[in-house]
């Protein structure tokens, strides 16, 4: 058994990484909970620093295998973001925001590994996907409930 030990500079290295990854959530899971999902801005933030954490454990692993890890980390949060999905009669809602939770993983994932880039543009392009879209979904459903509807002027309802 090893004796236990405190590194400050590691210590300071893991606290600005996962810090990082949390800010680069936080647009995201402001907007989630303003929106009323059923996660945000506790979920998000959570997911992604989970993240960033596991593998920032991967050297002190025996063999260090980070594709493993990853592989556990990318299981989870599809389970987590399961739970944000919910069927309501032939509507399913929450979708995005499933998706949205594994983007949160990955940005703590990159910034882990070193990937600020990578989680930067991720963080990015998640909240350009979940606020600038919207009004383009919006506006396809009316489309389709447009199309969908039946014909009321020739009083058939086929």
């Amino acid at each position: 058994m090893q004796p236990l030990t405190f590194d400050w500079q590691f210590f300071w290295l893991c606290f600005e990484k996962i810090g990082i990854a949390w800010l680069l959530v936080m647009p995201t899971g402001w907007m989630s909970e303003k929106q009323g999902n059923s996660v945000g801005i506790r979920t998000f933030p959570l997911v992604a620093m989970a993240s960033c954490g596991f593998l920032l454990i991967i050297p002190d692993l025996p063999n260090g295998d980070s594709s493993r890890v990853l592989q556990g980390l990318v299981t989870g949060i599809g389970f987590v973001g399961g739970g944000a999905i919910v069927r309501d009669g032939i509507s399913v809602r929450g979708t995005a925001t499933a998706a949205s939770i594994w983007a949160a993983g990955a940005i703590g994932a990159a910034v882990a590994l070193g990937h600020i880039e990578i989680a930067l543009v991720v963080a990015v392009m998640d909240v350009f996907t979940m606020r600038a879209l919207v009004p383009i979904k919006q506006y396809i459903d009316r489309e389709r409930e447009e199309l969908d509807a039946p014909s009321h002027s020739s009083g058939n309802s086929e």
